[in-house]
C-alpha cells in the first residue's frame, strides 16, 4: 500500500506544482474561456488545465516505474500505452482550448488514443455477464474503443461548475482504487500491484492536486485538455481489470458476484453518464445535435432550484459518492449492510438536495 500512497502524493504535488506555470501558459496562449449565456462565470476565465494533470499522471509513472512492486508492471506495454494515449487527447484538448476544434477532428483524436490503448493492450479481454463471456476480439476492441469515447465525453459533459468534474472523478478513482485493489488481493496467485488500481491511485492525486487551483472560484478552469484526459485515465483503469474478473472471487455471494464486475465500472461513472445520456436524450427531442451545448445538465438544474455554486458542487460530489463507494461497499462488506448504509445515505443527499435550498437559500459554504 505505502507505493501506491506515494505514487498519490507524487501527482497530487506535480500537478499542484505545475498548474500556475499552465495557467501562465493559458493566459499566453489566449487558451480562455468566453462567457457564454449558459456558464455560470462572470469574467473569462483561462483553461489548458488538463496539461498539468497530464504531467502529474506520467511523473506518478516515472516514480512508480522505479519501484520494486509497481515497477514490474511496466514489463508489458499496458502503461505505456496508456501514458501515449493520455498524451494524444491531452495535445488534442490544448489544441480545442487555445483554438476552437470542430467535432470530427476531436472524435477522431479519440479514437486513434483508444485505439493505440487497445494495441498496447488496455482493452477488455471478456465480459463479466453470466460467469465469464468470451466474444471475437474485433468485437471486444470495438466495445473498449466505445467506452473510452463514452467516458471522455462523460466527463466533458459534466465539467461545467467550479471543481465539479475534477471531484466527481476523483470520488471514482478513489472507488475503483478500493474495489481494484480488494479484487487483487483475490487472484491466483495473489498480487494488489496492478495497472487499474496504479491508474486508479494516480487519478486520485491528480484530481486532488488540481482541485485547489479549480474550486470555486477557479483560477483555471481544466478545459477539453482536462476532461478528455481524466475521462481517458478512468477508463483505461476500468477496462484493464473488467474484463480480467471472475465473478466468482469478487465475492462469496453468488447473487452480487453475478453483478459486481459489471456494476462497479458503471456505478463509479454513473453521475457523468447519466448527465450525458439525459442531454442527448433532451437535445435529439428538441431537434439539436447530441453534441449541442444547453444550460439543462445536472449542475445547472441544481443551481436553478436553488443551490449555491460551491453547494451544488459538494451536493453532487455526495451524489457520486453515494453511487460509487456504495456500489464498492457489496465487496467490502457482507449481507445486509452496504443497502442499509446506501438507504440511509440516499435519504440524507434527497433532503440535502430537495429542502436544503428552502432551509437556506443561496447559502454560500
Amino acid at each position: 500500500m505505502h507505493e501506491y500512497v506515494l505514487i498519490l502524493i507524487v501527482a497530487a504535488g506535480v500537478t499542484y506544482i505545475a498548474t500556475p506555470f499552465v495557467r501562465s501558459l493559458a493566459v499566453a496562449t489566449g487558451a480562455f474561456t468566453a462567457v457564454r449565456d449558459r456558464d455560470v462565470h462572470k469574467t473569462p476565465i483561462p483553461r489548458l488545465g488538463g496539461v498539468g494533470i497530464y504531467l502529474g499522471f506520467v511523473a506518478a509513472a516515472l516514480v512508480a516505474r522505479n519501484l520494486p512492486y509497481l515497477g514490474t508492471l511496466f514489463a508489458d506495454r499496458q502503461i505505456l500505452g496508456v501514458l501515449a494515449a493520455g498524451g494524444i487527447v491531452c495535445l488534442l484538448g490544448a489544441f480545442d482550448d487555445i483554438r476552437e476544434l470542430d467535432w470530427l477532428t476531436k472524435l477522431a483524436g479519440q479514437i486513434l488514443a483508444a485505439g493505440l490503448m487497445a494495441y498496447a493492450g488496455v482493452q477488455l479481454l471478456s465480459l463479466p455477464i453470466s460467469g465469464t463471456t468470451i466474444l471475437p476480439t474485433p468485437v471486444l476492441v470495438l466495445v473498449t474503443v466505445l467506452v473510452v469515447i463514452a467516458t471522455t465525453n462523460a466527463v466533458n459533459f459534466i465539467d461545467g461548475l467550479d471543481g465539479l468534474a475534477a471531484g466527481v472523478v476523483g470520488i471514482a478513482a478513489l472507488a475503483f482504487f478500493i474495489y481494484s485493489y480488494i479484487v487483487s488481493r483475490d487472484f491466483v496467485p495473489a498480487n494488489v500491484f496492478s495497472v487499474a488500481t496504479l491508474i486508479s491511485a494516480a487519478l486520485v492525486g491528480c484530481c486532488a492536486g488540481f482541485l485547489p487551483h479549480n474550486f470555486n472560484p477557479a483560477r483555471l478552469f481544466m478545459g477539453d485538455s482536462g476532461a478528455l484526459t481524466l475521462g481517458l485515465l478512468l477508463s483505461a483503469a476500468t477496462i484493464t481489470l473488467t474484463g480480467n474478473v471472475d465473478p466468482s472471487e469478487v465475492t462469496a455471494n453468488q447473487v452480487t458476484a453475478v453483478f459486481l464486475p459489471l456494476l462497479v465500472p458503471v456505478a463509479v461513472l454513473l453521475l457523468p453518464f447519466l448527465d450525458m445520456l439525459l442531454a442527448v436524450i433532451r437535445r435529439t427531442r428538441a431537434g439539436k445535435r447530441p453534441w449541442h451545448p444547453d444550460a439543462m445538465h445536472l449542475h445547472h438544474r441544481m443551481l436553478r432550484i436553488g443551490h449555491s455554486h460551491r453547494r451544488a458542487v459538494l451536493i453532487m460530489y455526495l451524489w457520486a459518492a453515494i453511487v460509487a463507494l456504495g456500489s464498492v461497499s457489496f465487496v467490502v462488506w457482507e449481507g445486509w449492510r452496504p443497502l442499509g448504509v446506501i438507504s440511509v445515505a440516499t435519504v440524507i443527499g434527497v433532503v440535502l438536495t430537495v429542502w436544503l435550498p428552502k432551509w437556506r437559500p443561496h447559502e454560500r459554504l
